[in-house]
Order: C-alpha cells, then sequence, then structure tokens
C-alpha cells in the first residue's frame, strides 16, 4: 500500500525534503558519537548540495548546523563545529512596536496637512495665507474623498479647518473657493469583448 506525503509525520524544515529528514532519523539512532559525527558530515554535505549557496562562508555553514540541530529536535549529540542556535531563541515572540496613540481625531487628513493649518495659522493675514488656506482645503477635499466618502460638502472642509486651527483660520464658500473632485470610476473586474 501506498503512504502518502499527508500521513506520514510532518517535517520540521520541509525546504530540506523527506529523505534529508529520514538521514536525520538515521543519524539519531547510531550508537555511536564517531558514527554520529561521521553521519552528521554526510547530511551537511548533503544539505549543501541541495542549496549550494550555503555552502561557502561561515555564516552559511552555521545556518546549515542549526538546520540539522533544528531537525533533530535538538537531541542530536555530535560534536557541533559552531556554536548552534538555542531551542529558546527560536521561539521568542519578536517585541512589540510601540504605536503612537495620541487621540488623533482627523487622522483621515493625515499629520502633513494638520502640520500645514497650524502654520497657515502661525502666518499674518494677507494674500500668501489665503492661498495656502485655499489649497489645504483643496487637499482637504482629496483626502476625504480618497477615504471612502461619496462626496464632501465644502462646509464640513471650512468647519474642519476652523476646529483644527483652533479658531484662527475661518473660511466660506465666498472667500475660499475649493475645486470639484470625482473619484475615477472603480474597475468591474469585467473585460471587454474585441469585435
Amino acid at each position: 500500500m501506498l503512504t502518502y506525503n499527508t500521513q506520514q509525520k510532518e517535517l520540521i524544515l520541509p525546504e530540506y525534503g523527506r529523505t534529508i529528514h529520514k538521514m536525520v532519523e538515521h543519524c539519531l539512532n547510531l550508537e555511536s558519537r564517531e558514527e554520529r559525527n561521521l553521519c552528521a558530515q554526510s547530511i551537511i554535505k548533503a544539505m549543501g548540495n541541495l542549496f549550494p549557496n550555503l555552502r561557502e562562508g561561515e555564516d552559511n555553514k552555521r545556518k546549515l548546523w542549526d538546520h540539522l540541530a533544528i531537525m533533530s529536535d535538538f537531541k542530536l549529540d555530535i560534536d557541533y563545529p559552531f556554536e548552534i542556535v538555542q531551542r529558546d531563541s527560536l521561539q521568542s515572540a519578536p517585541e512589540k512596536i510601540a504605536y503612537s496613540s495620541n487621540g488623533f481625531k482627523y487622522r483621515h487628513y493625515g499629520q502633513h496637512i494638520i502640520a500645514m493649518i497650524a502654520k497657515a495659522a502661525e502666518m499674518e493675514e494677507g494674500d500668501e495665507r489665503s492661498a495656502l488656506v485655499t489649497s489645504i482645503a483643496n487637499q482637504m477635499k482629496k483626502a476625504m474623498l480618497a477615504n471612502g466618502s461619496d462626496s464632501v460638502e465644502d462646509e464640513r472642509i471650512f468647519n474642519d479647518l476652523a476646529n483644527i486651527s483652533h479658531g484662527s483660520i475661518r473660511v466660506n464658500s465666498e472667500n475660499c473657493i475649493i475645486n470639484d473632485y470625482k473619484l475615477p470610476p472603480q474597475p468591474t473586474g469585467k473585460k471587454k469583448k474585441k469585435k
């Protein structure tokens, strides 16, 4: 009767294949330490033949010996030429990344727009500030549309500008013209038929 791979024991490092794993099991069952050392050398050569890029260089050879130890479940009692990886270091979880949780209310606009609003709020009244505020308002509308809103009312942009700037930027549709933007149509996934 045939034995399917799905019925066999799961491989620890499947990239080396079942034959290398059987060689490791055979090496584990050898009684003499000298025989195990010779068998381990042969296994490393076979593993190096499978991955020629790992045969050269000290770090790559160390990696092969680490893989041998991992495949033997760290039970292989041989004279390793390198300090092998420890089981604890394989099972340790990576450190968690600290994310900023500053409770950013207007996240959909992004930090850059918020920084530009703060810069515009510091500027003196004039044409340069008006032009910057208009550019910021247009960019805010684009950000809102890109964030999934079907349509964005200009009044909402004006209110958000006032709220973010703590009331120092107050504009309306008379002194700030926001362009109409439309998102491109979403692809339907259907191909056009050739005529």
